[in-house]
């Protein structure tokens, strides 16, 4: 890692990995993907640092990524020295993203960590990083009680049983109801067959999965991977209801973990230290950070698991999926986000207490300052864009859908309010 990538700041469009870090608003952003778990109190040094090297705002993104906000370029290169003392392992090159609790989870059918590990290591001793999209990634969900269903990647590989036997569920080009699929391959193979199809990738320079779809149909990837398919089957769901990262989880060794929200995706350093000092209190061996901008503690015991959430919630985290906020997704906003033409992140929630009594899980808010949609691609109940003109509001949509009306930001939370309410009001009358 050299000196001038640790301050030359990175391209829109790209990832902001820790050596190169990326220009927004409040200065430089970086971003980690935390391997398996960190121990409490390597975290709480990435909070210390994050206040010392930063602004000391950090955010757990939908992805489950790390992020850091308000570095310089002068300030880049000292914390990533301080992080690198933290023994905290992160991602490098193509993200390889798995279940958040992968080789912890009883209910795993294969161990999504082993295969990502030997993924990575297959992927760095190729030269395809350079040949790729920087935003192209890998999803392996080995089963377990938390899937990545939601999360869209260009290769995506599911563990199921077929004919009795543990295999993977190869797709291509987005989230698992969008995906196109291909067939099953023999666990064996899971490398393998991920190579080829980034290799289908790579030979046509810089693409995403769903753009070479929606050009040129299955045909690449399949002949790709079709002398390794041992079946055509789509997955299909296993018997067992799958969770969110929110809450209780019992682990295969009888310990638990608690999966706590982060407020619209973010926390200051000083809360999130206290979290981790909380977690340690309670018997707590270790963290996760998880899709859906939550942070899973392991460790706990049945006993030590209902106070370590009451304290969290005191601290202002969500630990119950009832709680509004919830059900509300903002990026980060003016003036932190230099393309923002609204404050996302400071509107969200005036937004969760004016439409609080009308939210649940079938009626999701996506805030986002401008057209891009970062921290939601995917359509949402209500969108509401930043634009020149004011507060864009899109039903059953995403940010590149085209608005039934504009509000003023003075004028947006009675509008939500409504809408919201009119909403709950037709589904009651269904």
């Amino acid at each position: 890692m050299t000196a001038a990538a640790l301050t030359s700041p990175q391209r829109r469009g790209a990832c902001p990995g820790l050596s190169v870090p990326m220009t927004t608003g409040d200065g430089l952003l970086v971003r980690l993907l935390p391997i398996g778990t960190m121990a409490l109190d390597a975290f709480a040094g990435l909070c210390v640092a994050a206040r010392q090297h930063g602004n000391g705002i950090i955010e757990v993104t939908s992805r489950g990524s790390i992020q850091i906000r308000g570095l310089s370029a002068v300030s880049v290169p000292r914390f990533a020295a301080a992080v690198a003392g933290l023994g905290i392992v992160a991602g490098d090159g193509i993200p390889v993203l798995i279940n958040p609790l992968a080789g912890l989870d009883a209910e795993d059918i294969i161990d999504a960590g082993a295969l990502a590990a030997d993924l990575r290591l297959a992927l760095a001793q190729r030269s395809l990083t350079s040949k790729l999209s920087a935003k192209v990634s890998v999803a392996i969900d080995g089963g377990g009680a938390i899937d990545l269903d939601g999360i869209a990647a260009d290769v995506r590989l599911r563990a199921q049983a077929v004919n009795g036997v543990a295999a993977l569920c190869v797709s291509v080009g987005g989230d698992r109801q969008r995906a196109v699929h291909l067939g099953c391959v023999a666990c064996q193979d899971g490398v393998e067959v991920t190579i080829r199809l980034l290799e289908v990738l790579a030979q046509r320079g810089r693409v995403r999965a769903r753009e070479v779809l929606a050009a040129e149909g299955i045909a690449a990837f399949h002949s790709a991977v079709e002398d390794l398919l041992i079946s055509a089957v789509g997955c299909r769901d296993s018997g067992h209801r799958r969770k969110e990262p929110l809450g209780l989880h019992g682990l295969r060794d009888g310990t638990f973990a608690y999966g706590v929200g982060l407020a619209f995706g973010h926390a200051d350093a000083t809360s999130l230290q206290r979290l981790s000092e909380t977690a340690e209190a309670a018997g707590a061996s270790g963290m996760r950070a998880a899709p859906g901008r939550v942070l899973i503690i392991v460790g706990l015991t049945q006993q030590t698991s209902s106070p370590f959430a009451a304290a969290a919630e005191a601290l202002g985290f969500i630990v119950r999926g009832d709680d509004p906020r919830r059900h509300v997704i903002a990026c980060a906003g003016a003036p932190i986000c230099a393309s923002a033409d609204i404050a996302a992140r400071a509107l969200a929630p005036q937004i969760a207490v004016a439409a609080a009594p009308h939210l649940d899980g079938s009626f999701k808010i996506h805030i986002s300052g401008c057209a891009k949609g970062c921290a939601h691609p995917a359509p949402a109940a209500l969108t509401i864009v930043g634009t020149s003109s004011g507060c864009a509001l899109i039903a059953n949509g995403s940010t590149r859908d085209v608005p039934f009306k504009i509000v003023t930001t003075n004028e947006l939370p009675d509008a939500v309010a409504e809408i919201a309410r009119d909403r709950k009001r037709e589904e009651n009358h269904v």
